[in-house]
């Protein structure tokens, strides 16, 4: 017998914030492999992108949204010898993300920040 699994909603969140989104999600046996029948389109999927940059440490980069769209999930990376990411998270508004780092021997840090955004 095989153990059924169910997708719990902080799975789903981790899933959204990785990028993978809902077609990444394995089809059940039943259903056809192309398209599972719980696939379901988030309405104006997108990523955003703030390509890394050097700023000082603890300076925070922010990334927003198009217009009309708000923030589903998002991440950062932090860049350079011994690059430290210090926070990453949303907007107080919900219309972007957040993120800052530091490197321990620089006074400067490599930040990249990633929102994905949906109506």
């Amino acid at each position: 017998m095989r153990a059924k699994t169910a997708l719990t909603a902080g799975a789903l969140a981790l899933t959204l914030a990785a990028g993978a989104g809902w077609a990444a999600q394995a089809a059940p046996e039943h259903a056809p492999a192309t398209k599972p029948a719980h696939t379901r389109v988030i309405d104006g999927y997108q990523i955003v992108t703030l390509p890394n940059a050097n700023v000082p440490n603890f300076q925070r980069r922010t990334v927003f949204c198009p217009t009309g769209k708000h923030v589903i999930g998002g991440g950062a990376e932090a860049q350079g010898n011994d690059a430290i990411l210090v926070g990453s998270f949303p907007t107080s508004d919900g219309r972007g993300w957040i993120a800052l780092g530091r490197q321990n021997a620089y006074s400067s840090v490599g930040i990249s920040v990633y929102a994905i955004c949906a109506y």
